[in-house]
């Protein structure tokens, strides 16, 4: 499993979180991503002043606002397990992104897979 520090992401910048999975469609966190979670928590709770925006990604299959909805719903799922893990809703924002900002093509299976993604970016350090 890739070890997440965000200690080391400078502020203003990101990191696609590549173990965070949902059921197809929908905002439940599948099982197998709570690890990668739990770690990004244990980060959280050692460095205290950092505070993150979730975004939500997806690709480009269904409409623009479907896709917009179905990505805030995603972050907003990340953003609620972390704060029942105990971090403090003050340091956490979720934002759904959509199928805005792909980074491969859409057209290939593979592709659509890379743009459903979380990614963490560091507001502040």
């Amino acid at each position: 499993m890739e070890k997440i520090t965000l200690k080391k992401i400078e502020q203003g910048k990101s990191i696609v979180v590549k173990n965070i999975h949902f059921e197809t469609g929908k905002a439940y966190l599948r099982k197998e991503s709570l690890n990668v979670l739990d770690g990004i928590v244990e980060q959280l709770n050692k460095n205290k002043s950092i505070k993150l925006e979730v975004r939500g990604h997806t690709d480009s299959r269904g409409s623009d606002e479907y896709n917009k909805k179905l990505s805030e719903r995603r972050a907003d799922a990340v953003v609620e397990y972390m704060i029942k893990r105990g971090i403090s809703p003050e340091r956490l924002t979720a934002v759904g992104m959509g199928e805005e900002k792909p980074v491969a093509d859409n057209s290939t299976p593979e592709g659509r897979s890379k743009n459903r993604r979380t990614e963490f970016f560091i507001i502040q350090k």
